[in-house]
Parts: structure tokens; C-alpha cells; sequence
């Protein structure tokens, strides 16, 4: 990753995406693209646990020694 910003550049992203397809039918398809966009990044941060921050790295700072993750949702 070249930025400094995760979020802007994922924002730059989606702009970027949004704006190859123009027009949306409705604001179901945009939210698709959107949340299609999101799980990809959120693949691609979880693969490449190096550069960033893990739970592992975080538990010594922490004042609660058990971290745990909440339960995802599946439609």
C-alpha cells in the first residue's frame, strides 16, 4: 500500500469503481458494488496481516487481556 491513509485510499477506491459504472438502476446496486468492494479490501487487510495492525500486536497495550472479534453476519 503507497498511502499513509487506509481509509482515503480505500475511499479512492470506491470512487474510482463507482465512476467506471456511472449510472446505478437503483441504490440496491450501488450498496452491491459498495459492499462488494469492502469484503474484497477486508480479504486483502486479513491476508496481509503484516502491515497492519493484528490482535496478536494489540493485546500487549490492552487493558482486557481476552480480545475477540464479533460474530460476523451471513445473509
Amino acid at each position: 500500500m503507497h498511502s499513509t491513509n487506509p481509509i482515503e485510499r480505500l475511499n479512492g477506491e470506491i470512487k474510482r469503481r463507482t465512476d467506471v459504472v456511472g449510472i446505478f438502476p437503483n441504490e440496491a446496486a450501488l450498496r452491491r458494488l459498495v459492499g462488494a468492494i469492502l469484503m474484497e479490501q477486508t480479504e486483502e487487510w486479513t491476508v496481509q496481516r503484516v502491515r497492519y495492525m493484528t490482535l496478536e500486536t494489540l493485546a500487549p497495550v490492552c487493558d482486557d487481556p481476552v480480545i475477540s472479534l464479533p460474530a460476523t453476519q451471513t445473509d
